[in-house]
């Protein structure tokens, strides 16, 4: 059997959509690491296949549509978008990335349509759940054949293949396991959100709330604020709360916006900052558990919301292969400074 493009990729620590840019002289690629490529490429005795005589293959399109895309949690989405894209050119699968800075049921409806008149077979989807994107959805399943699968958002009421995300519910019962524990049981808590029309947000806080009632009587939730995913906001949020409320005991954050929290910490100086909990491994939120204005951070893995779909879609669009599942979850994952 001969050496495949996915053996010399796994050699050199690239994409297979790297390696086949680097062998086939197409598309940008550092000549450092294209060299690298070749010389794995000879050294394992790699073959290049000739092509087949005949016409072109046909063109899958596979159309993308995020919105929030400022917010640090798509760093890594938009990183498994990409690497899932450059994969999918060997099969001959083209991506056709929409995305929106904010949470807009009109914009989002737009780009669906938009892709649909550009042809896609097929459509990943960060859905707004509201109704004018769930009729938009449900048109392009039902009438137009094209099959949707949705990823860190879903939307009820449609057909769609399968939701690729984190069990939000779920992630926030343990956001509020942890908080009991860092509080001792006891204290007011502060929970912060982006946006109430987030399904995504919503779904946290109603996990946390659930789980604090069952099993944190004792403890206290103080109010449950929007911050529009705004560092600015999340700051005057926090200010404003520990003045009113001095006691303060913990700041749930399910949402971006997390730069704020350190902003008020250093306005205020507390002798003793509440405890903290936050969403998303990213650089700067990383940064804040190291130097202690957070506790912990729930991530989502966000890089497989955005790799996954988008070959699922391509196996069913291909090789007719059906999702093993209609809720694909991924792991919740709990940080502190000490497992960086």
């Amino acid at each position: 059997m001969g050496v495949t493009v996915q053996q010399i990729a796994d050699a050199t620590g690239v994409s297979r959509g790297t390696v086949d840019r680097a062998l086939n002289n197409r598309g940008r690629v550092d000549p450092d690491v294209a060299e690298k490529i070749r010389k794995a490429a000879v050294e394992l005795g790699y073959v290049k296949k000739p092509r087949k005589a005949g016409g072109k293959k046909k063109t899958c399109r596979i159309g993308v549509v995020t919105h929030l895309a400022g917010a640090s949690f798509m760093i890594s989405i938009n990183r498994g978008i990409r690497e899932a894209a450059e994969e999918l050119a060997d099969r001959g699968i083209e991506i056709l990335l929409r995305e929106s800075m904010s949470v807009d049921e009109k914009e989002q409806v737009e780009m669906i349509r938009s892709l649909k008149k550009e042809g896609i077979d097929g459509l990943a989807l960060m859905a707004i759940d509201c109704e004018g994107v769930r009729d938009v959805v449900n048109e392009l399943i039902e009438e137009d054949g094209i099959p949707v699968v949705t990823f860190n958002s879903d939307i009820v009421g449609t057909k769609r293949r399968c939701f690729v995300g984190m069990d939000n519910v779920q992630s926030g019962r343990a956001a509020a396991g942890l908080m009991q524990m860092l509080m001792g049981g006891t204290g007011k808590v502060l929970v912060i959100t982006g946006y109430f029309t987030s399904h995504v947000n919503n779904s946290r806080v109603a996990g946390f709330i659930e789980e604090m009632k069952t099993s944190g009587p004792e403890m206290e939730i103080v109010g449950v604020q929007g911050s529009f995913d705004d560092a600015q906001e999340v700051e005057r949020v926090v200010e404003n709360t520990m003045h009113t409320i001095p006691d303060l005991g913990g700041i749930l954050l399910v949402s971006s916006g997390q730069a704020g929290i350190r902003s008020a910490f250093d306005a205020l100086r507390p002798e003793r900052r509440p405890r903290v909990i936050i969403y998303d491994q990213t650089p700067r939120n990383e940064k804040a558990l190291q130097e202690d204005v957070a506790d912990f951070l729930i991530d989502q893995n966000g890089y497989v919301q955005g790799y996954r779909p988008l070959h699922i879609l391509a196996d069913l669009i291909q090789k007719g292969m059906q999702p093993e599942e209609e809720m694909v979850f991924t792991q919740i994952t709990i940080k502190t400074k000490y497992n960086l």
